[in-house]
């Protein structure tokens, strides 16, 4: 069965993926934009329940709190070559050992990048760089 792409698909594909943390950045500040133009008798200037709890998730969900800490994660993530998608899930997972890495982003190994004993060296290096990050944070 062959499926068929929707128009929407070609933009979705050159979509950049946010981390939890990212998101959680840009909710609060519209929340704050909301509650300082927010009325009592204006209902349109309420926060709806679907934007709170989609706040409190991505706060509950964000291993990094501090903006400048979330720009070094992506920073850092970044010159490591990872996929977008890769770097999301590395970046809101924070896994402890390259093992865990490979096991949640298999296309760490399947990508050639990360190979072999350097490979994991590698992805041990990367991680420990996001636990810097998380430290000093």
């Amino acid at each position: 069965m062959k499926l068929s792409r929707c128009h929407g698909d070609a933009e979705f594909l050159k979509a950049k993926c946010l981390m939890n943390c990212e998101v959680a950045i840009i909710l609060e500040h519209k929340f704050e934009q909301i509650q300082q133009h927010a009325s009592d008798s204006d209902p349109s200037s309420q926060v709806s329940q679907v934007f709170e709890k989609s706040l409190q998730y991505v706060k509950r969900f964000s291993r990094y709190k501090n903006p400048d800490a979330v720009r070094q994660v992506r920073e850092t993530l970044s010159r490591y070559g990872l996929a977008e998608f890769e770097l999301c899930t590395i970046g809101n997972l924070c896994p402890d050992t390259s093992g865990e890495a490979t096991a949640l982003v298999p296309s760490l190994k399947s990508g050639g990048r990360f190979v072999g004993d350097q490979g994991d060296e590698k992805i041990e290096k990367m991680l420990n760089d996001l636990s810097l990050i998380k430290k000093f944070e």
